[in-house]
């Protein structure tokens, strides 16, 4: 079952056109990541699939609900947390969740949001004393209240410390597990690859890749970097590499042979490769690779 389709989605703001014509979907139950640089037009997408914004042209629809025309509905399924959110600074956490929840259809007992969100502690705290990662579980705790069925998350981790941001994590493989649906942008590369089963990036309001997280990497292949020898030439080595300063990176399909092919070489003449990391590809290569192609 699809929970999100998008269709040929545009929008644009005078004359800038922050989104040309997107499509994707979602499965129910998956989490997705949607990605990009500042201005690629992430939150904009975000807006749109939460009905604050009509679209120019192209279609959304959330479990087959239009966020527009339907727009009570598709609030009563979704759950958004956006990158800014105006709270009341002088409300404690309790009472700020309290006035949510008056406005929320069926929602969550008080303790049980405050718990999921990591601010159970924090439920005296005026929100004007509370740090930016701990006003951002508000935001999560406030945007779990409906036990909604599809979660939009925009930057849900930004300004949380280490421990923060994976306790959220956690939260968030829970939901997924659970069935919710979880739409996610982020500039932490790695939570993406941690948390999502398939992205889309997004440049300048389009997508240059898409495709399922695992899939997508496999086909990039791999890396194997080293200090490049002494007195030793890219054109001696036995596979082809490009320089990054002093640093010779060899890119291959399969890193661990590539590496055992270059550790041999270098054994039969007496060097050393040092400083020598492999690694699978990630995220951040491909991300960096497709957003400086698109300049």
């Amino acid at each position: 079952m699809t929970a999100i389709r998008v269709h040929d989605l545009r929008k644009s703001y005078g004359d800038f056109a922050a989104l040309k014509g997107i499509s994707f979907e979602v499965p129910a139950g998956e989490i997705f990541a949607l990605l990009g640089r500042n201005g690629a037009g992430k939150t904009t997408a975000v807006e749109l699939l939460g009905g604050f914004q009509r679209p120019d042209g192209g279609t959304v629809r959330v479990h087959d609900l239009d966020p527009v025309a339907d727009r009570a509905a598709v609030r009563e399924r979704s759950g958004i947390m956006l990158q800014e959110a105006g709270f009341f600074p002088d409300l404690t956490v309790a009472q700020t969740v309290d006035t949510w929840r008056d406005f929320t259809a069926a929602p969550r007992p008080r303790g049980e949001a405050l718990e999921l969100a990591g601010l159970a502690a924090k439920a005296g705290t005026k929100v004007r004393q509370l740090s930016g990662g701990e006003k951002r579980r508000l935001d999560l705790a406030l945007a779990l209240l409906g036990g909604p069925d599809v979660l939009f998350l925009d930057e849900p981790t930004t300004g949380m410390d280490a421990e923060g941001r994976r306790d959220t994590w956690e939260v968030v493989r829970g939901l997924a597990a659970q069935g919710t649906t979880i739409l996610l942008t982020t500039h932490y590369l790695e939570e993406a690859q941690r948390l999502a089963a398939s992205m889309a990036i997004l440049d300048e309001g389009e997508i240059v890749a898409a495709g399922g997280m695992a899939e997508t990497l496999a086909a990039r292949g791999g890396r194997v970097a080293f200090r490049l020898p002494e007195g030793v030439r890219p054109a001696d080595l036995p596979l082809p590499v490009t320089l990054e300063g002093e640093i010779a990176v060899c890119r291959a399909d399969d890193p661990d042979l590539a590496a055992q092919t270059l550790l041999t070489w270098a054994a039969g003449r007496g060097l050393r490769l040092t400083g020598l990391e492999v690694r699978a590809a990630t995220l951040e290569d491909l991300f960096l690779d497709l957003t400086r192609s698109a300049r």
